[in-house]
Order: C-alpha cells, then structure tokens, then sequence
C-alpha cells in the first residue's frame, strides 16, 4: 500500500476536476503544477506550487517546454530506495507520488481544422513525457493518464490517498495504452501526406 504526499497536475481538460480539488483541499498532499494548470487550480483557492519554483526556469520557447526537467522527470521515476533517495535529497528534487495529465487534444483538434501548423501545436511533448514515467514507476507512483480515469482518482483520495500495487499497474497500463492510441493518431498525421501520390521519394 502506498500513500499520495505529492501530486503533479497538468490537465488540458479542467471540467471533472472539481470534486479532485475539493477532496485535495481536505489533504495535506502537496500539489505541483504548471501554466494554465496552475492558474486554474489557484482559482478554485487550492494551495499549489509553481513547478517553476521547483526548476527555477520559467516555461521556454513559446510554452514548447515546461515540466522536461530533471528535478521534475527525476523526482517521477525515482525509487524509493536508499540510493534514489539520496539523490534526491541532494539535488534538491521532489518526490512525486502522483501524476495526473491531460494531453493536448491532437484528435480533437483534427476534427475542426486540417492546418498543419496548428495541430504540430497540439502534439504534447511534456504530457506524454510525464505519464511515460510514472506508468515505469507505477510500483510507487500512481498515474492518471487521461481524463477518464479522473473518477479513480477521487476513489483514491477518498480512501486517504492509498492505493495498492494492482490497481497502480493497470493505471499504468492504461497510460501506456493512452500514449499509444495518441501516437498512432499523430503517425497516421505525418503518414497521409508522406504516402500521397504529390510526394517525391526522397
């Protein structure tokens, strides 16, 4: 049985939050969050740090990099043992147990425009980054890769904060299953215009 003492939040969806940040308010979990996240959840009077307190870099290159960092990655996969700890402590790297993202709607965003700019910008980098690692970690690191998996999440918090090793895998698996389904949809992207007739080979 593991216990939440720390959360990473990074939601492109914020609706179906609101029962999370009320259940959040009665913990003593500390929140870390980014960009409009982090406005968001100040909104809704949630107490939340700024990861960029953590990195001591503010977001770069037009918002293209936030959370890729190792004081964020490092405190993700991170185990908790002896020597992973030590690291910790000594490059000043929180520990996160939870990591709960909402990737950029690349799909959603296919249905309402073909511009190839705009949907370049919907492919997430730092999001799938974040999932990818704590779906590694699941052992101590419980990941809610989506959206719909919101509802387990307030299970969890409604019991403390705890959660067992099994349902932390297939949480787990459920993000390895997101990264993929999101992947595929930005390959076929790339794949429409590289097999249309118009291409010359290289």
């Amino acid at each position: 049985m593991k216990t939440i003492e720390s959360m990473l939040i990074s939601i492109f969806h914020k609706e179906g939050m609101d029962r999370i940040i009320e259940l959040l308010k009665k913990t003593n979990i500390k929140i870390y969050s980014t960009g409009g996240t982090f406005l968001f959840l100040k909104s809704k009077d949630l107490k939340v740090t700024n990861i960029e307190e953590v990195t001591g870099y503010p977001p770069i290159l037009s918002g293209r990099v936030k959370t890729l960092h190792p004081k964020i990655l490092g405190g993700i996969v991170a185990e908790r043992i002896d020597s992973h700890i030590k690291e910790l402590n000594q490059y000043a790297i929180p520990r996160i147990d939870c990591v709960v993202v909402d990737l950029y709607p690349f799909e959603e965003t296919q249905k309402i425009t073909h511009n190839e700019d705009a949907l370049i910008e919907k492919i997430d980098i730092g999001g799938i980054s974040l999932i990818r690692a704590a779906a590694k970690n699941y052992k101590n690191v419980v990941v809610i890769p989506s959206k719909k998996q919101y509802p387990i999440l307030e299970r969890i918090l409604e019991n403390g904060g705890m959660s067992k090793r099994i349902p932390r895998k297939q949480l787990g698996l459920a993000a390895f299953r997101v990264a993929a389904q999101y992947d595929t949809a930005i390959s076929n992207f790339y794949n429409e215009e590289l097999c249309s007739p118009q291409v010359e080979s290289v």
